[in-house]
């Protein structure tokens, strides 16, 4: 059945000013009535669907309308995506909730917590949605010996060695804006953003796998796979084209 603005707006808990919005920037269509109302049809229900499943998954509005304007548009692999994402923000939030319940134990007993316990289920969550998104591919490309090892290496990280790692994940993102708004892949804001790089990828690697051809390597695949891809472009546009020239460049060297 047809809906008026404001019944969508019910049905879907969306403001009316807020569906007038998404039609004045094209992420809805409505048609119009003989009387001039606006009026919403199924094919229109399904697309609202898709954009508040994509907004609370963070993504920007513009990025949203360029992903449901493509004419490759999956809308079953669309869904299967965010459910995977939704399993993963249940995961993380029961791992929280264990930990929450741990420390709690530990403050009312009167002891102290082991520093590992604190941050085990997040660092568990960590190794089981990369081995969920990448690990096909990464263990085709490393071996099963060298996944396994960088897993174990993550899962015996002690507080301090976590936080830095998470830290310096956020800086290089950081210095990668800035480092590609410059515009120079061999400048200096590009060889610091690769020397953190490196720093990054040692934190995590098993000891003795880094070498400049394989962080090359890696690199390549930042462009090559749409999902690194989406991450880097998400924080600057063209930041994957940008990180895997300046990595290339200093791979090089």
């Amino acid at each position: 059945m047809p809906y008026t603005v404001k019944e969508l707006a019910q049905l879907s808990g969306v403001s009316v000013r807020t569906l007038h919005y998404y039609e004045e920037v094209g992420l809805l269509a409505p048609r119009r009535r003989a009387n001039g109302y606006r009026e919403f049809d199924a094919d229109d229900v399904a697309r609202l669907q898709q954009v508040l499943l994509y907004r609370d998954a963070g993504m920007a509005l513009a990025d949203i309308k360029a992903l449901l304007d493509d004419e490759s548009f999956d809308m079953r692999a669309a869904l299967r995506e965010h459910l995977d994402r939704l399993a993963m923000r249940i995961e993380r939030t029961e791992a929280m909730m264990r930990t929450v319940e741990r420390t709690l134990a530990a403050l009312e007993k009167g002891t102290e917590m082991d520093d590992k316990k604190r941050f085990e289920g997040m660092k568990r969550l960590a190794v089981e949605e990369n081995e969920r998104r990448y690990g096909a591919e990464v263990r085709a490309a490393y071996g099963d010996d060298a996944v396994d090892a960088a897993n174990e290496k993550v899962l015996a990280m002690d507080e301090v060695q976590w936080e830095s790692a998470e830290e310096l994940g956020a800086a290089i993102l950081d210095k990668l804006a800035e480092a590609a708004q410059a515009g120079d892949a061999c400048g200096p804001a590009a060889r610091e953003l690769c020397a953190m790089h490196e720093t990054w990828l040692k934190m995590y690697w098993p000891d003795g796998m880094y070498t400049r051809e394989a962080h090359a390597a890696l690199a390549e695949g930042y462009v090559a796979d749409e999902r690194f891809r989406a991450y880097y472009d998400a924080r600057i546009e063209g930041g994957a084209q940008f990180l895997r020239d300046a990595l290339k460049a200093y791979c090089a060297c």
